[in-house]
């Protein structure tokens, strides 16, 4: 049997991406989603299209994507909730081997709230929701070898039962290494890392490499008739490069320059951008990409959330502390006087383009800052990291080193798997800001002038000596935050006379509730947990350690 080695099918939400992911992972294949197939040829939302072209066009397109996928996938292949529709679709899947991932009513609310940008569930969605699987569960069932009920199931769960109720053997020679279901590698040897969509945001891929701008005109889509790219003045002539080969490629491609690092994170700055568009003629269709830092990409994020109320954007990060952090995850903002990323909007980009060859001229102190991030990642979610580091500290300074597209990886893996199950930091995504409590009122403290990565690094020591008093956490894993971070050459202290102000700083964090201070300490490593209003003379003995 030719094509997919299973196909998934079932209702918006149930899981299909998640549980397709895993399955991928345990069969030592590769997982591909129609819906996103969609989304990157088209180069808009499914509910855009909806809205715009309308259900019919939509399935049109649906059907094609099947289609193709069915012809040419060989590995896990998940379909759109409404796919089975199709007459011919349904045909098609007879020679395939599917199986119904099934999910009840109750199941759907807790899930998917049944509130979501769900173009089918405008109106009283219950209703609808009931009426839809009416409609869809005799065809789901029609077309399907088996069923999965996913209710009560964890996704690991699921893709075991899956497991058992086919003849599929896993592959353990073959399989992705576990926490790396999330990734699959192409046959150029780009690593492209999924993340998962999630409140009616569109999944989309980081893709990590060398020579990844080739990848650009595909990821804009030919919908886009306008282009303007995003740079700082320290990379205007790779910015006006960007421009130059998307202009020739059919594109009205304009080039914006912005100020160097936290001195573009300004309102002024976007006000300068969106007077850009206007002028332009910049409509919901075109497309921003921002080329930089993380700066360069909080601002271009920013800017495509609130132009038209939100137009598609790209993110090619040419820092480590870019392609591990900020291009990752949507989180988008800009800098006030009161406080760091105060202003802001959650707006996932359409794809993350991490050229590592962009490493290659990093200044050595822009490097060592983006490993703090890095670090971070070791110790809230996989030690792996802090075993890399701490095999060869020389050769996590430089690009050139031999672990560090290892590291960059694992790191993008860590905030996927994170932002992929919390878009808005309801809950699951605090943990990416261990270390930030501190490291926001220092660098508001510095008016911006120290690196994100170093305030984070004594941020981090701060909250490992924090959750040791606390009780929560070990002295050997506390130390180990000091020996890792200075032997990539990370500073540990900050200046002692400047508790007050700290203190007033991160009591506008955003993790703050009310007057109710909250921080992110470590039950241990790969446990991060909540600390709230810790005591104020525990705070200023933790400070106390990390004061120079």
């Amino acid at each position: 049997m030719s094509g997919p080695l299973i196909v998934l099918v079932g209702p918006m939400g149930v899981g299909k991406s998640t549980v397709g992911e895993l399955l991928a992972g345990r069969l030592g294949t590769t997982y591909r989603d129609t819906d996103a197939d969609i989304v990157a040829t088209v180069g808009k939302s499914i509910p855009e299209i909806f809205f715009d072209e309308g259900e019919e066009h939509f399935r049109a397109l649906e059907r094609q994507a099947v289609q193709d996928a069915l012809a040419h996938h060989t590995g896990v292949l998940a379909l759109g909730g409404g796919a089975i529709l199709d007459g011919s679709t349904r045909a098609l899947l007879a020679d395939h081997r599917v199986v119904y991932l099934s999910m009840g009513v109750d199941e759907a609310v807790k899930r998917v709230g049944l509130n979501t940008a769900r173009p089918l569930l405008a109106i009283n969605p219950r209703r609808q929701w009931r009426e839809l699987m009416e409609a869809r569960s005799l065809l789901y069932e029609e077309v399907a070898g088996a069923t999965v009920a996913t209710d009560e199931r964890t996704p690991e769960e699921v893709a075991q039962a899956i497991l058992d109720t086919t003849d599929l053997p896993e592959r353990t020679g073959q399989a992705v290494p576990p926490g790396q279901e999330n990734t699959r590698m192409s046959e150029q040897g780009t690593t492209r890392i999924q993340i998962a969509g999630t409140a009616g945001t569109d999944p989309y891929e980081v893709l990590v490499s060398r020579q990844l701008l080739g990848e650009l005109p595909g990821l804009i889509g030919d919908r886009a008739k306008r282009v303007a790219v995003l740079h700082p003045e320290a990379l205007a002539e790779t910015g006006e490069a960007v421009r130059e080969d998307l202009a020739s490629q059919g594109y009205e491609a304009i080039a914006i320059q912005l100020p160097n690092a936290e001195e573009a994170k300004t309102v002024e700055v976007a006000a300068y951008c969106w007077k850009a568009l206007g002028q332009t003629g910049f409509t919901r269709t075109d497309v921003i990409v921002g080329v930089g830092g993380g700066a360069t990409t909080d601002v271009a994020g920013f800017v495509a959330a609130s132009w038209l109320r939100g137009v598609r954007w790209i993110a090619v990060p040419t820092t480590v502390l870019a392609m591990v952090d900020a291009a990752v995850g949507g989180k988008t903002g800009i800098n006030t006087a009161e406080g760091k990323n105060l202003v802001g909007a959650f707006h996932p980009p359409a794809g993350v383009l991490c050229d590592l060859a962009a490493l290659d001229s990093l200044p050595v102190n822009d490097y060592v800052s983006g490993m703090a991030e890095i670090i971070k990642a070791g110790f809230i979610a996989d030690p792996v990291i802090l075993d890399l580091v701490e095999a060869d500290p020389q050769g996590a300074r430089t690009p050139a080193g031999p672990h560090t597209a290892e590291l960059i990886e694992r790191s993008i893996r860590v905030k996927a798997e994170v932002v992929s199950s919390d878009l808005k930091e309801s809950g699951l995504r605090e943990i990416l800001n261990y270390g930030h409590t501190l490291a926001h009122a220092i660098e508001k403290n510095e008016r911006y002038k120290w690196r994100h990565g170093a305030a984070v690094s004594v941020g981090m020591v701060f909250a490992a000596e924090l959750g040791r008093l606390a009780g929560r956490l070990d002295d050997a894993t506390a130390d180990r935050h000091r020996a890792v971070l200075e032997s990539v050459g990370l500073p540990l202290t900050y200046r002692g006379d400047q508790w007050p102000k700290l203190l007033e700083n991160m009591k506008v964090d955003k993790k703050s509730r009310g007057d109710l201070l909250r921080f992110i300490v470590l039950d241990g490593i790969g446990k991060p947990t909540v600390l709230e209003g810790p005591d104020p003379a525990v705070l200023l003995a933790a400070y106390g350690e990390v004061s120079a």
